[in-house]
């Protein structure tokens, strides 16, 4: 994949960069600032991007991500926190091939690039920190109390962007029943099959709406 990062942290961005080469990756472009961020991508059109939130302001990597992916074609975005913030990820989430982390998921180098790629093939990957703060906080109202506690299980591996294969693995469930289980979901949050928007998306979107937590703030 070709890749641009931008970090203002230049010991984390070398790192990163040193790490991405490793594995096989093109970083084309490095970038300490919002404005230089904009200015590779733009130059460089990647596979990906991968920003600080903060970089070096607070919010600043968000606002650099929701440029970029207002162009056409937008350019699949992998955010890195140090903290978690929930309020305005929130918009990106729903146009999917949108990635968020803490900076320490970085240290468990597997499971980031796996992160990594499935957000360049336009998937999503949460922080299951941050999904977990969301969905075992929140108070539960309206259509999403008729969730199960093993949907709400299922529902927290989607928004870290598992496919059923993977959700069923990690809950000792045949696909089949993942199947089953998101069915139920869907219906329970009463999102239609459409073509032209994904409903694993629109199921985490559901949730976080209905449950005020799209616009909580929670910092380290």
């Amino acid at each position: 994949m070709r890749i641009v990062i931008g970090e203002d942290s230049a010991l984390f961005r070398e790192g990163l960069s040193v790490l991405l080469a490793s594995a096989g990756h093109d970083v084309v472009g490095r970038a300490a600032t919002a404005e230089t961020a904009v200015a590779q991508v733009r130059e460089h059109r990647p596979d990906v991007v991968v920003l600080d939130v903060r970089m070096p302001s607070d919010d600043e990597g968000i606002d650099v991500a929701l440029q970029i992916r207002a162009w056409d074609p937008p350019t699949p975005i992998m955010l890195l926190s140090q903290h978690i913030e929930t309020r305005r990820t929130v918009e990106l989430v729903s146009g999917g091939a949108i990635g968020y982390l803490l900076k320490d998921r970085v240290l468990d180098v597997d499971d980031f690039l796996a992160a990594l790629e499935r957000v360049a093939a336009g998937g999503t990957a949460l922080d299951p920190d941050v999904v977990t703060r969301l969905l075992g906080t929140a108070r539960s109202r309206s259509r999403v109390d008729a969730l199960t506690p093993r949907e709400l299980e299922v529902l927290t591996f989607m928004a870290e962007g598992w496919s059923n294969q993977a959700i069923g693995s990690r809950l000792f469930l045949s696909e089949r029943t993942v199947e089953t289980h998101i069915a139920s979901i869907f219906a329970k949050l009463q999102l239609p099959a459409s073509p032209d928007e994904n409903r694993r998306v629109r199921a985490i979107l559901a949730y976080l709406e209905a449950t005020g937590a799209a616009h909580s703030r929670v910092d380290d």
